[in-house]
This record gives structure tokens, sequence and C-alpha cells, in this order.
């Protein structure tokens, strides 16, 4: 069921005061795709970038630059803002995701506020489902808040979601909210991707 999220001292994602917070619902696992999904979660790669060109390594630089200046408003901090786009890049690729598509899912979920917890429990920048630590975590739901970690769940939930739905972002971005085939959020996603897309990107 779609809910909205009540948000602890969150900024605001969308226009009138709205965030439209996760509540992905439990479903059963097969035995393969939770083994699948665990050992992606518990891959401890560090969040750093190898480029073998670069032209890719400086395409990355222009990124971060890019991303940082036009997230200063909402994590002013530069050392925090800086990692967090750091990890955020590195997890999204990791997870064969659009870094301005998990961006955007940020801003619509939790306001980038780290902190953020929604009126179904779940929490942190992605708005994880604290049964997911349970499924395919330690258990330890209190991680969710920790950066890595929580976006790592996140875009590895977003990519089992795509998976399941053969591609279709629209309907794997409705699974992840828990709120399948209404258009609500996927257009709201679709809509915060475009603010952090890099100029010349469609």
């Amino acid at each position: 069921m779609h809910r909205r999220g009540l948000l602890l001292g969150a900024l605001l994602a969308l226009p009138g005061g709205r965030v439209l917070a996760g509540a992905q619902v439990e479903e059963p696992l097969a035995d393969a795709v939770r083994s699948a999904l665990s050992a992606a979660i518990a891959n401890s790669a560090p969040p750093k970038p190898r480029f073998d060109r670069v032209e890719d390594r400086l395409a990355y630089l222009r990124w971060l630059g890019e991303m940082s200046e036009r997230l200063k408003r909402r994590l002013s901090e530069s050392l925090t803002r800086i990692e967090f786009l750091e990890t955020l890049w590195y997890e999204s690729k990791r997870a064969g995701l659009d870094p301005a598509l998990v961006l955007g899912l940020v801003q619509v979920e939790s306001g980038f506020r780290k902190y953020a917890i929604s009126s179904a429990g779940a929490r942190g920048y992605m708005q994880i489902m604290p049964f997911w630590a349970r499924l395919i975590g330690d258990g330890q739901a209190s991680r969710l808040f920790h950066m890595q970690t929580n976006l790592r769940f996140g875009c590895v939930i977003l990519r089992h979601y795509l998976d399941r739905e053969r591609g279709d972002m629209f309907l794997a971005l409705g699974r992840y909210n828990g709120s399948r085939g209404r258009a609500e959020y996927p257009n709201a996603v679709f809509g915060n991707r475009k603010r952090w897309l890099m100029p010349g990107e469609v």
C-alpha cells in the first residue's frame, strides 16, 4: 500500500510540502534470490571508482563538482556532501542504475535526510524497510541509517525490482514504493531525475 511519509525534521522534496516515502512490501524470496541479494549487500568494496581512461575520470570529476554545487542547499557540509555523492555514484553504477535516477529517488523518498523515518517505518536516504535487514542483511535495522549501507540496500533492492519487472522502470519504481501500477510515485522520481542530469543528458 502506498503511504505518504511523515519525516522527522525532513526537507520537503515535492511541491506542496510532500514526500512520497517508501513502503516496500515484504514478499517471499526464492532461496537463490535471497542468496544473490545477500551477497550483493555483503560485498564491502569501498566506494572509490577506478577508471581505465583519463576521459572517464574527468567526466566523473565534472559530475561530482556539478552535483555537489546543486546539492549544497540540501547538504551544506562539504565533506558530507562529497562522501554522499561518491557513495551514491558508486552504488548506482555497481547496481547498473542511472545516478540521476537514484538522486531523484532519494529526493522524493527522504528529501536527502539521513535520519528520515516514514509512517511505515522506512529508514534513511532511500527509505529502506526494516524487514530487508532481516531478509538479506545482518538483522540490524539500525544500520539502515548508515549512509553506505542505506544506499547499497536501496540500489540493490531497486535493481532486484527492475529485474523482476523485466527492465520496466515505471513498474520497478512502483514496487519499490509499494504502489505498483500507480503513476504518482514513478512520475515524481522521473520528474526529479531531470534536476540531476548533466548538461546534454536526457
